[in-house]
């Protein structure tokens, strides 16, 4: 059983990675051209989000 799930598990990420290597017809980009191309903006979201929770929960701000 063991043998089996492993080999079942290898098969799929063979395709996941044949997919997402895979490039388009129209383009010529992959998948993980487009992830690369995006991240940065994501990373400064995620700084804003960030900054704005660390703004909102500050221990400075509480009355004592």
């Amino acid at each position: 059983m063991g043998l089996f799930r492993t080999a079942l598990i290898g098969a799929a990420l063979y395709g996941a990675y044949k997919y997402i290597t895979r490039p388009d017809e129209l383009t010529g980009r992959t998948i993980i051209d487009d992830l690369k191309d995006k991240a940065p903006e994501w990373i400064d979201k995620a700084k804003g989000y960030k900054e704005n929770l660390e703004a909102k929960y500050t221990t400075d701000d509480l009355p004592r």
